[in-house]
């Protein structure tokens, strides 16, 4: 069997292993933070209705984790991030087979053509909003310094003041994690060793609120996710009984953390550490798409990023095409909400389809030289 540092100086994942259950994580990542904005389309600008009453939101008492909880998809996509960047770059940037420049170019082509296009898509309706409302709607600073911030992904590098597509913020730190891991592979002594180290550096910082900003709590996630990755490699590595001894433990961890969460009251930051990257691992091991789900999980995990950053927009059109017809949106309609999440998912993979692929591929052919 290799070691896990051994592991390391390769690919931590089989390249014909396409991790589908991470797809299906990614997935229901995404739909955790769509249903805890669902609540926007009950806002008045900035501000929550006066009718809003949270436990009457459809489909309430399936979904309360999603509904109470479901802003922690966020850390949840981090540490997928991290286990996923370690799979596919950890080993060529630790062997210098891996320019900076091509990094750089694989990132912002995948990241920033949608980004761009959602930001201006924004910026209009926000203005269309106002002209109507008297104040923007959820995000409430969106002048030209904000913009300006927003335009370069560095929208929370300073400052946690929300602006125009809000949900950027956790893009925003993440990129500066990016670098984090690209000089870490690139010139620190050891993936594995590094990895622990940075993710130690996270939970300390976080642990003892020495500083509160998002970036630790990204390099905390993003690098327990590597840790998994690494953790991965060697059950890949092991026997097959090995494999379901493992993770039937790691099953019953889940479960017994659940259960404390559900009988004690949920402390949310800890459980988010202990589930992420347990499920990414259980996810990953266990999770096998058949001749018909594989496509299925490859689709709704490869559209994550545009439902992430179209469901702003989208809201902002619904609640003006509303307050053009004068009519309210039918908020605790469970159909409404159905029809919202549908939407926005085939608007979503339409994006994917139709611009986030063929933009990806026109930057990588114009930026060849990098």
């Amino acid at each position: 069997m290799t070691t896990m540092a051994s592991e390391a100086t390769r690919s931590p994942v089989r390249a014909e292993d396409k991790l589908l259950g991470i797809e299906a994580l990614r997935f229901l990542s995404a739909l955790a933070v769509l249903v805890w904005h669902y609540q926007h389309l009950a806002f008045f600008g900035t501000a929550a209705a006066p009718w809003f009453e949270p436990v009457r939101q459809p489909f309430y008492s399936l979904l309360e984790p999603f509904y109470r909880y479901g802003f922690y998809g966020v850390e949840v996509f981090w540490c997928i991030s991290g286990f996923i960047f370690f799979w596919k770059y950890a080993a060529p940037l630790s062997r210098n087979a891996l320019s900076g420049g091509r990094f750089f170019v694989l990132r912002f082509s995948r990241l920033y053509p949608l980004h761009f296009v959602t930001l201006l898509l924004v910026a209009g309706l926000q203005l269309l909003y106002f002209s109507r409302v008297g104040q923007y709607f959820i995000y409430p600073n969106n002048d030209w310094p904000h913009f300006l911030r927003q335009l370069f992904l560095a929208s929370n590098w300073w400052s946690r003041e929300e602006s125009f597509n809000g949900p950027i913020w956790s893009v925003s730190e993440e990129v500066l994690v990016y670098a984090v891991f690209y000089f870490a592979m690139r010139y620190g002594r050891g993936p594995v060793r590094i990895c622990t180290v940075l993710a130690a550096i996270g939970v300390i910082v976080v642990g003892t609120k020495i500083s509160t900003h998002p970036f630790f709590y990204c390099l905390m996630c993003y690098f327990i996710g590597c840790l998994t990755a690494v953790a991965y490699a060697s059950l890949s590595d092991a026997g097959k009984r090995a494999r379901v001894v493992a993770g039937a433990v790691i099953g019953l961890f889940v479960v017994m953390v659940v259960a404390y969460a559900a009988a004690r009251g949920i402390r949310p930051m800890p459980i988010v550490l202990m589930l992420s990257p347990s499920l990414t691992l259980l996810c990953a091991m266990f999770v096998r798409g058949g001749p018909g789900s594989s496509h299925l999980l490859n689709v709704v995990g490869s559209m994550t990023y545009s439902s992430y950053l179209l469901h702003i927009p989208l809201q902002l059109i619904t609640m003006l095409v509303m307050s053009m017809l004068g009519l309210s949106f039918p908020f605790y309609n469970p159909w409404a909400f159905l029809g919202y999440l549908g939407v926005i998912l085939a608007i979503s993979y339409g994006c994917y389809v139709k611009f986030e692929m063929p933009a990806q591929a026109l930057l990588r052919r114009r930026l060849k030289w990098a």
